[in-house]
């Protein structure tokens, strides 16, 4: 869709009145909304609360923009939460151990959130229900079917709903990306992205003793129930039930390149083929969309945040906030230096501040921000495509639109996983 930002409050509020009267907005408006003046009053900020309060979920709070104000944190490991309150809220915030608990609160508009991947979409899904915008982590979903229930989700209660890919706000990673997509490289001979890892498989820890403040039975969520072992929730991006590992994290980034410089953020690859046995979690993949453009996951190194594309007029490689290209002139037209740089202040590699001014500034508007969750769904969901392949060690057909796999039951059977009782994904 095409994003148009409103430059002031009657503009949105002569649109919303517009909207409601044509029955295409809620006709609730959040307060924040009310706000005006390049600087926000402490009335005028948007009211942000935290779940998942990890070194990611730090990351973001240190980079809040201005025109938002962190009201609360939760963790279900509340010695967590405590000490983030202690340490960048002065301990001013309140702070939960159930993040229902926090989503009760009419006084918070938006929510981050920086669980681990297993339990992102039921906390989504509840924000949504609440009435909270959400600004999540990616890589958005653990499988392709909760991925589609929360895109519903959304939809259905009109969240704005940011997937943390900061990515698609960089303006590198932009002009590439609509370079390669306008056609200026040529027909697409091939794209070849990392051979990212995959997850493993939990072994039988042995039961450790669980920490005193730390809510077990919430933290393992849809996952199964099994003792606690400080590697599982420590080192949980490694494991299946859990994660898709690699694949998932940093190919979340890199595929969503992928999709945004082909013009294919509505749908994804058609044919997935592993180059290893079943179980192989770390063999290459290739696959190809329905218009025949391969992509092959099988660089041994290369751009974790992007991937190479070669087309009939030269070559390019993306990265993030940087692309290089063959000719070297192939791009001429790059975006001013400021833009550039800013992108490589404070944390350099993680940072996300211009990503979430996106999203505040979408939660005024309500438009789209540039990484909706139709987006994130999408881009991770080749990463699931490829777990999938490897898991079962043959070549799978995929219908992008039905999001099913053709004439396979054991594959369909991954989409969606068993869900824990009590975890259920939430009904939207």
């Amino acid at each position: 869709m095409k994003y148009r930002f409103l430059s002031t409050r009657r503009d949105f509020l002569r649109c919303t009145a517009a909207g409601i009267a044509a029955g295409t907005v809620p006709i609730w408006i959040p307060r924040h909304v009310l706000g005006e003046g390049p600087r926000p009053g402490a009335n005028d900020r948007i009211a942000v609360g935290v779940i998942g309060t990890g070194g990611r979920a730090n990351l973001l709070i240190d980079q809040l923009p201005e025109q938002g104000q962190i009201l609360a944190v939760c963790d279900c490991f509340l010695a967590r939460a405590n000490d983030t309150n202690a340490k960048k809220g002065g301990g001013n915030w309140a702070v939960y151990q159930d993040h229902r608990e926090l989503l009760d609160r009419k006084d918070i508009d938006a929510v981050i959130v920086g669980t681990p991947d297993h339990a992102r979409v039921y906390v989504c899904i509840h924000a949504c229900q609440a009435g909270k915008d959400i600004y999540a982590e990616k890589p958005l979903t653990l499988c392709i079917g909760e991925g589609r229930a929360l895109v519903r989700a959304v939809r259905k209660y009109q969240r704005v709903f940011q997937v943390g890919s900061q990515q698609r706000s960089m303006a590198m990673n932009r002009v590439a990306c609509e370079f390669i997509r306008s056609g200026k490289l040529g027909k697409i001979r091939v794209v070849q992205g990392v051979n990212y890892t995959g997850p493993r498989f939990p072994d039988n820890f042995p039961e450790e003793q669980k920490p005193q403040d730390l809510d077990w039975d919430r933290w393992l969520n849809q996952a199964p129930q099994r003792p606690y072992n400080k590697q599982l929730q420590f080192g949980w991006m490694a494991w299946w039930d859990y994660s898709g590992g690699e694949m998932t994290n940093w190919g979340a980034h890199g595929l969503d390149q992928v999709q945004w410089a082909l013009g294919k953020d509505g749908t994804g690859p058609v044919d997935i083929r592993p180059q290893g046995p079943a179980r192989d979690m770390n063999a290459a993949v290739h696959m190809k969309y329905e218009d025949g453009t391969p992509l092959r996951l099988d660089l041994s190194g290369g751009p974790r945040g992007g991937a190479i594309f070669s087309g009939e007029n030269g070559r390019i490689e993306i990265n993030r906030n940087k692309f290089t290209c063959n000719p070297p002139d192939l791009i001429r037209d790059l975006p001013p230096q400021e833009e550039i740089d800013k992108w490589r202040d404070e944390v350099a590699l993680w940072q996300a501040r211009y990503h979430m001014e996106n999203w505040m500034q979408c939660i005024r508007t309500r438009e789209r921000p540039v990484a909706d969750v139709e987006i994130g769904h999408r881009s991770v969901s080749i990463s699931h495509l490829a777990n999938i392949a490897r898991y079962l060690g043959r070549r799978l057909a995929w219908d992008p639109q039905r999001e099913v796999f053709i004439g396979d039951d054991e594959a369909n059977a991954l989409v969606l996983r068993p869900r824990r009782a009590g975890y259920e994904l939430p009904e939207a």
